[in-house]
């Protein structure tokens, strides 16, 4: 099996199995931390079980069921586990020898998926209480603007973690068409 490196980002080589690698210990280490940030929403109900609500949060259900943190959270959870198993479709493939080399897009890839989940973690956190400096309570009020806000920040990290994924489907998929 011939592996071909590529020069890299600041000029560091790369080969479809160190891609997986990076997913993998990316996606764990994330993981990880998704389940230590866990505890914040469940702290969260715990406070807010002992706190009297007002009109506007009882009727929306959206809200009393989840907590304001809750996406940051699930991005944290779900994108690094999707990372493991990026990572692991490219350890099978290059050990299959059908991934042989990696594009520039392949290479930036993990970084892109991994400051997005952080980002997403700093929007859904920090951001909040950025936007409620801005429009106070907005998350338990009917303050469109505020909300709008918070949720594109959110989507924003989101979108650069789902560029880190085209790029690795594209180079799985091109693989996996190379395996046939």
């Amino acid at each position: 099996m011939t592996i071909t490196t590529h020069s890299g980002i600041a000029g560091s080589l790369a080969t479809p199995a160190e891609i997986g690698i990076k997913y993998v210990r990316w996606g764990f280490g994330l993981f990880v931390f998704g389940l230590v940030i866990g505890f914040v929403p469940l702290a969260h109900y715990m406070h807010g079980s002992f706190e009297p609500v007002g009109e506007a949060f009882l009727k929306n259900v959206t809200l009393w069921w989840g907590c304001a943190f809750t996406l940051a959270v699930y991005i944290a959870q779900l994108g690094s586990l999707a990372m493991i198993v990026i990572g692991l479709c490219y350890i099978v493939l290059t050990r299959d020898g059908a991934a042989t080399s990696v594009q520039a897009g392949e290479r930036i890839a993990p970084a892109l998926c991994a400051i997005g989940i952080l980002a997403e973690f700093i929007a859904g956190f920090a951001g909040y209480y950025a936007v409620a400096a801005i429009w106070p309570n907005f998350y338990y009020l009917p303050v469109a603007e505020g909300k709008v806000t918070w949720l594109a920040l959110q989507a924003v990290c989101i979108a650069i973690y789902l560029l880190g994924v085209i790029c690795a489907y594209g180079g799985i998929r091109r693989a996996a068409e190379q395996h046939r």
